[in-house]
């Protein structure tokens, strides 16, 4: 976190570090028992944020929520602590998402599948928010956001994300029809990849 964050957050800023590190070594376990000869990982790579001090106070002002507190601001959000986990194919989101679900340590408050069910714009990606327990500062348990992807959907949600935080981009429209265009593909991509993988498996 940065200095301003730190300041945010206050006492609560400890907290959420050990949250993010504790929530990322439970995925690192998880990710080492599918380890095998061929792949030392089902995940490409595994990223996480503590959501920045701006980005939760414009959260919590389209949520309806004005000069609120800290501890207020973390138990009507869900995404304070959020994780993404990029994989190669489509069946490893399934099958991580399919471990997360095992898990005892935590408890799955809500699920958002955009893969089967993609967003208008062609954004896709499987969002889990799961409750983790803290039981410090007045605080029982906090929620953070997993996202997992693929590599596909990630490089697409990069470049949706620059094109939206950027000004005065001339023939956006367009853009975004080509960005949308490109979703559709990378998605039919993803699943050839998959079909191909399986194939090759059941030869071995």
């Amino acid at each position: 976190m940065k200095e301003k964050d730190y300041l945010y957050y206050g006492a609560y800023a400890p907290i959420l570090e050990k949250k993010e590190k504790w929530i990322l070594e439970r995925l690192e376990e998880m990710l080492s028992s599918f380890a095998t000869n061929e792949s030392r990982s089902m995940a490409e790579h595994v990223l996480s944020r503590i959501k920045t001090a701006d980005s939760m106070q414009e959260k919590l002002i389209r949520k309806g929520f004005e000069n609120t507190d800290v501890k207020t601001a973390l138990l009507n959000t869900s995404d304070c602590i959020g994780v993404r986990v990029v994989t190669h194919f489509i069946g490893d989101v399934y099958t991580i998402y399919d471990r997360i679900k095992e898990e005892d340590c935590w408890n799955i408050v809500k699920v958002k599948d955009y893969i089967s069910n993609p967003k208008e714009n062609g954004y896709r990606s499987l969002h889990v928010i799961i409750e983790v327990p803290v039981n410090e500062m007045g605080l029982e348990t906090i929620r953070a956001e997993l996202q997992l992807r693929t590599i596909a959907m990630d490089c697409w949600a990069s470049l949706e994300h620059q094109m939206k935080y950027k000004k005065d981009i001339k023939n956006a429209d367009l853009l975004v029809e080509e960005l949308h265009r490109c979703a559709d593909e990378m998605a039919s991509t993803d699943l050839s990849m998959q079909t191909i993988r399986e194939m090759i498996q059941e030869k071995v």
